[in-house]
Order: structure tokens, then sequence, then C-alpha cells
């Protein structure tokens, strides 16, 4: 939850973080080359659905793992001193004023019943905030559920969730992308039966496991696990972690790529909570093709104190397309008051973003709180590219 005063950023660059290429080694001019001969390579054959061949194997479910005791080598930015702190607080700028506040009546909620999911499809239904309703591969997949109605330190929600608890089919697992308290909602998880699958940041598995859950997953970045022909790939993001004064940075922060490797291949991106950088790029690198990328565009203001944690809605356009995305659904907005934008400024900011790239407005799904959207199985001229090739709009979702 970046809009506690407690915990600004700073615009300070650091060196890459952990995790980015580092330059090789140079060879001691001493060692002599040696010639070898290298078998021929074998002829290329069909790549399966998802990651780029060459991506590590997937981790094995639940399996214990010994992690360093903080992630702050992973940091985009350090975090702030006491200059920042002081500013912020002189400033006062936590909360959008009287006019920002107006537009509460219009935000958009519309919940209805979930709709049926033919196989080889995927349906998302966007429960507000970064909780959503993911149905592939023949699981439901819940990201970052937040049920509850006020979070701490915020006020009570602008919306209910979209999706009545008692409405959810059963749940199959859940993806974490972080320990703030807007998307890791422990009265939330405690509705979960315990062995739910869980898929969780590096370092969060023993917070998850001294409330129960039997069948927790962690991974680090660039890490995978499947479940049910589904895979779980967690990816970096540009953010942080901390859930009390003491634990800065202990557990990992990232987002989530969701591919039916038994299926058509249809791939989910849930960014989690993300500023906007270079690895949107990377992660496109690595995850050609993707069908749909969840993308945060709330909780920006002000741009000084937020903008290395939380993208506004132009970077978050840019994001897309940085991943090679061919569809964005926004989020992380419409749920609750984070920080100091009016609260219906980021979805006009959005749509207007969307709209000077020229892509397709078909494309944005700029859903209300409650709403789903369902990707047909996917064709074999949808598949791979890196969401260059596009079918007829008519072919490519049901509303």
């Amino acid at each position: 939850m970046r809009d506690q005063p407690e915990t600004p950023v700073t615009t300070v660059r650091t060196p890459p973080p952990h995790g980015a290429p580092s330059p090789p080694a140079p060879t001691p001019p001493s060692t002599p080359a040696r010639r070898t001969t290298l078998p021929a390579p074998p002829e290329p054959g069909p790549v399966p659905p998802g990651p780029s061949a060459g991506s590590p194997a997937p981790r094995p479910l639940g399996e214990p793992r010994v992690w360093p005791r903080s992630f702050r080598d992973r940091l985009t930015t350090p975090l702030p001193g006491v200059r920042g702190l002081a500013r912020l607080a002189r400033e006062g700028a936590f909360r959008p004023g009287p006019d920002g506040l107006r537009g509460i009546p219009d935000l958009p909620y519309r919940p209805a019943p979930l709709p049926a999911v033919a196989p080889g499809a995927v349906c998302v239904t966007w429960a507000g905030h970064a909780s959503w309703v993911i149905r592939t591969g023949g699981l439901t997949v819940l990201t970052d559920p937040v049920w509850s109605r006020r979070i701490l330190g915020t006020p009570a929600r602008m919306t209910p969730p979209g999706v009545r608890w008692e409405e959810l089919p059963p749940v199959d697992a859940v993806v974490i992308s972080h320990n703030h308290y807007d998307h890791l909602d422990a009265p939330t998880l405690r509705r979960l039966p315990r062995d739910t699958a869980l898929f969780v940041p590096a370092g969060l598995a023993r917070w998850c496991r001294r409330r129960g859950f039997r069948r927790v997953t962690e991974l680090d970045w660039w890490e995978s696990a499947e479940l049910g022909g589904v895979r779980f790939d967690f990816v970096p993001a540009h953010h942080w972690s901390r859930r009390t004064l003491l634990d800065t940075c202990r557990t990992l922060w990232g987002g989530w790529v969701l591919t039916d490797r038994a299926g058509t291949g249809r791939t989910v991106y849930f960014a989690g909570d993300t500023g906007y950088g270079h690895w949107f790029g990377e992660i496109g690198r690595r995850h050609p093709g993707i069908d749909l990328a969840l993308l945060p565009i709330g909780a920006y203001a002000p741009r000084w104190w937020l903008r290395d944690v939380h993208a506004d809605p132009e970077e978050a356009v840019r994001a897309c397309r940085d991943l090679g995305a061919r569809r964005m659904a926004p989020m992380h907005w419409a749920a609750f008051v984070l920080s100091a934008e009016p609260v219906m400024e980021p979805l006009h900011r959005v749509r207007a973003a969307w709209a000077r790239t020229g892509l397709p407005r078909e494309d944005l799904w700029d859903l209300p709180v409650g709403a789903s959207r369902t990707l047909a199985p996917a064709p074999d001229a949808d598949t791979g590219g890196g969401g260059r090739g596009r079918l007829p709009s008519a072919a490519r979702e049901a509303p």
C-alpha cells in the first residue's frame, strides 16, 4: 500500500537491481582459447504455448525454500529519507480535495453473474482494485483478493466488491503480488479453505503457513510453477514491500503471467502494483504474445512522491505496448482512496492515452467493477508474435 506517508520513494537512481544482466567477466589474456568442434544444432521443433524455450523448468509446488534476509537490492530506486517525508507533510497532498471526491457517485459499478466459460476460453471479472477472478485452463484464480470493506490506513471502500464472496465458484488458486495491505488482506484469505493453492513472492510463504495454508508456493523473479495445466510465472515489478515498521523489503514483490499450457495457450499478465520502467520490455521479450495485460492506473498523485512505484494512466498504456500485449484492462482505481488524484481522473486519462495510440478501442477493456469479459479459444492466427498479429475484432473476444 504505497500511499502511506511513512513509505515514500525518491527519484534518485541506483545501479541495476538484482536480476538485471551484468557485464560478462573478461577472459584473462594469458588463457589460450581452446578450439572445440560443436555438434550441429537440432532442427527447430514446435514451441509449446507459454514462455520461450529455454525458460527454467517449473519449481515443485509447495517446496520449502531459504531466502536472503532482505530484498532491498531489487529496488528500482531507494526508499526515501526525512526530506521526502517532510515535504509530503508540508504539502498535505494525501487525499483528493472536495472537488476530486465529487466523482464517487460516477464510479462505474455494474456487478453481474459470472458468465459460463467454454473450454479453452479465458474469462476475467474485475472484483475491484487489484482483485480479479480469472478462469483459465479449468481453474478459478483470484489475484490479490481484497473483499474487506476497509484496509489499514484508508477510508472505507468507495465501491463494494464487484462479486459477492458467496457467488464465487470454488477457488483453485490465489496469486499475491506483494504484502501491502491493499493487496494481501488477511480477513479475505481467512475465508478460503486452507488447502487452496497459494502462489506468493519469495519470503511470503511463512506468513501464509502461519495462517494454516498448506499448499503455498513461493517464487523468485523469472521462476514458475504449474497447477492443473496452468503455468504461473512470477515476474519483476517496480515496487517494494512492507507490512510492519520492521520488515521493509523482507519479502519480494512482482507480477504474474498465467498461461493455459494444456489448452490453447492464452496468456494473462497481472501486474500487481508497479511503477513504469524497463521490466515491461523484458517481460514482453520473455513472454511473447500476451493476450491480456491487467495494469494499474490509479494511486499516482502527487507524482513526485509516487512515480517510482505507481504507474499513471499514460505510463500504463506505454507499459502495455512495451509488453507487446494485445489488450489491456485497467485496475487499481475506483475502490480505495489511496492518493490525491480526483477519483474519476484515471479512467478519463487512460481512455485518452489509449485513443492517442491509434490502437483498436475494443482492445481497451475498461470494465466497470463487477463486469466480466471473455477471450474465446485462440485460433492458430492469434498465437505468438508478441502481439503483432490481430484477428478481426469480432473473433477476438466476446463481451
